[in-house]
């Protein structure tokens, strides 16, 4: 090749590149949201994206009050924040959001592998026994921070209320430090929790900051079962025991059941709004911010996500019917 074909070579090259448009410049959405959905989200992610070429999405995983108190109490910048719990919300987002919409149900069930102790033994009739055996390895995420956590702690004081023996102490209460033990108020059972809960020394219990955090643990053979949504357990294709209807926080039938178990959370920061977690039926929610950076594209992903959630994709919360629910002002 000649000194001269080389240089007009380099220079349609150069021309070309000179022509080349900018990559387009993607949108950040930062989304804050329910542990339980990192695995559900991520390939919605990716399938959202490849539509939406000028988004990026930016998912955060956190217990369901830790999600929100990325907004509320660390005043960070947030487009859109979905949550296990729709009612904590109304609890602790009035003023920054004015409406919520509910896309999801689950129920509350025990995970466990083939690895774990008695994996061969234990039924939906004798896990409560099987739980409370010296030995036996149990995870729960941390009830101040996450629905997960308190919804453990609910199940336990309902099949307590239903069984008329100990349930809650044996299985969980007895091995934190301290022990927490529910009260008795008329034919409701009532735990208060410390700001801090904590295992004690035993090795019994291990917490965690959100549920999702506690599947590596449970598949690398740390803890022997774990309290998750049903829908978790078998995204990840782990074992699980199906509870009661009247004690699993699934079941709409048994809605004014659920309510005769409370945990009243020790954050001392949630007193202006109270602290009580009643029992109920479980219920995903999405909501926007009002101080949102990038609304439009906020409110399209909300409006897609509860659309695929309709979908009774593998490995999301049961679809329900979507509702929207204003909030009001603060």
């Amino acid at each position: 090749m000649t000194r001269l074909a080389a240089l007009a070579i380099l220079v349609l090259v150069a021309a070309g590149a000179g022509c080349t448009a900018p990559a387009q410049e993607r949108t950040p959405v930062t989304c804050m949201i329910a542990g339980s959905l990192v695995d559900p989200l991520a390939g919605f992610e990716a399938e959202y994206e490849a539509t939406h070429p000028g988004v990026d999405l930016r998912m955060e995983g956190h217990g369901s009050i830790q999600a929100i108190r990325q907004l509320t109490d660390l005043n960070r910048s947030v487009d859109l924040v979905a949550v296990a719990d729709a009612e904590l919300i109304p609890d602790l987002m009035t003023g920054f959001a004015r409406e919520y919409t509910t896309f999801g149900t689950s129920e509350m069930v025990i995970a466990f592998t083939n690895a774990s102790r008695h994996a061969d033994e234990i039924d939906d009739s004798n896990w409560a026994d099987i739980l409370a055996r010296p030995g036996v390895r149990i995870g729960i995420s941390n009830p101040v921070l996450d629905a997960a956590g308190y919804r453990a702690m609910l199940v336990l004081l309902l099949a307590e209320r239903e069984e008329g023996v100990p349930v809650f102490g044996p299985v969980l209460g007895d091995h934190l430090s301290p022990p927490i033990v529910p009260d008795k108020n008329d034919a409701d059972l009532v735990v208060q929790l410390p700001e801090l809960v904590r295992p004690d020394s035993g090795g019994k219990i291990a917490v965690r900051d959100g549920s999702v955090f506690l599947l590596s643990l449970l598949e690398a053979g740390g803890i022997d079962y774990a309290f998750e949504y049903r829908f978790v357990a078998e995204g990840r294709g782990l074992r699980y025991i199906q509870l009661a209807d009247s004690i699993n926080l699934g079941s709409t039938g048994h809605a004014d059941t659920y309510r005769h178990a409370t945990v009243n959370l020790g954050f001392q920061r949630f007193s202006r709004i109270g602290t009580e977690r009643v029992g109920g039926v479980i219920e995903y929610a999405v909501t926007v911010p009002d101080s949102v950076p990038h609304p439009a594209e906020a409110v399209e992903f909300a409006d897609a996500l509860v659309r695929a959630a309709g979908e009774g994709r593998r490995g999301w919360p049961e679809p329900i019917a979507p509702v929207n629910v204003a909030l009001e002002a603060g």
